[in-house]
Formats: structure tokens, sequence, C-alpha cells
């Protein structure tokens, strides 16, 4: 990622260890686009994820994906409802916080910041036809490690409680700007 190196493994170790992640891992309802319900069963779904991908990830891919897993929606049960995901209330903000009493991977920090940013795209295109352009455009500036992130869209949204329009919109119009091993044939279907 980042100029510096990690040991994922070791900082994803640590943040279990944690007493707000402790505290969250058992919490949530079944809702709509999570009918798993807790944090730890949205968990174990990705990770079911992940594995389906993993033929085509590094072994450090696979490690940061995982760390990434863990932390992105833990701290939902503290966030502030219908923020903006820069709103230090949000539950964006507050994973990128636990994370980075860990780890100093700025763009792994902001990766978990904007982990939900494509879907909000999606809505904007969904209601008004188009999105911000400006939006977008800060969206593909953010990341050196496009393949990675996309990797994370595709094991956070190909849930059994999502839908795969925002992904089909996303995709075709990130390959149009990044270079990224991924595309529509990589999405994890559900028999429905």
């Amino acid at each position: 990622m980042g100029e510096m190196e990690f040991d994922y493994r070791a900082v994803l170790e640590q943040v279990k260890q944690d007493p707000v992640y402790q505290k969250n891992i058992g919490l949530g309802e079944p809702r709509p686009g999570h009918p798993e319900g807790t944090i730890q069963a949205h968990i174990e779904e990705l990770e079911d994820n992940l594995a389906q991908l993993q033929a085509k990830l590094s072994e450090n891919e696979i490690d940061i994906l995982r760390l990434m897993i863990h932390v992105h929606d833990t701290l939902k049960p503290d966030a502030k409802e219908s923020v903006s995901i820069t709103d230090p209330g949000s539950h964006a903000s507050l994973a990128r916080e636990l994370l980075s009493r860990y780890c100093g991977d700025e763009e792994l920090l902001e990766m978990i910041q904007y982990h939900d940013e494509p879907y909000a795209l999606y809505l904007q295109h969904r209601k008004r036809g188009e999105c911000d352009l400006k939006r977008w455009n800060a969206l593909m500036q953010r990341f050196q490690d496009w393949d990675l992130f996309a990797a994370f869209l595709i094991i956070d949204n190909c849930t059994r409680g999502k839908d795969l329009k925002p992904l089909e919109w996303f995709f075709p119009r990130l390959r149009e700007q990044r270079s990224v091993r991924w595309d529509e044939r990589d999405f994890i279907r559900f028999e429905k």
C-alpha cells in the first residue's frame, strides 16, 4: 500500500483486542441491506467472499482486505445516522479512527473512510440521472491501489442483502479511468 510496510495480520489481531471492537462485534439486527444482522455475521459473510476472490490476490492483499472487512462497519452502533461519510460521527470516520490507533497506512485509512463513496455516487446518479462530477473526480484521485479498493467493493457489496446495480453502475465507469483487474465477471452472485 503506502511507502511504509505494515504487518496487517498483527494489526488485525490488535484491532480484535480493542474494547470497542469487542463491544460492537455482537451487535446488530437484521435490516435492509444486512439481513445477516450482527456485525460478526457480516464479517463472516465477507470472509467467505474474500475466499472466493483469493486466487487473484497476493497474500499481502488478502491480509489488508481481511483487516478492512473487520474494521469498515464495526463502529456502526456508535455512529450518527444519516450524516456525511466525512462527518466525524459517521461510521466511516469512526472506523478510520479505530484503525488509525494501530496502523498508519494513510491510503488504507482513506479506503476505510471512503468505502461507501461509490454507493453514495450511485444513489446520486439514480436520483438525478448523474452524480456530482467533482465528487467523482475526487474519488478517482484518492487512491493509488485501485485493484485493492475495487476488490473490497466486490467483497462488501456482493452479499445476500444487497443489489448488484450499484456495482454494475460503478465498475464500467471506473474502468474508463483506471486499469483494474476486476470486472463484472468477478461479482459474487447468489440465487435469489
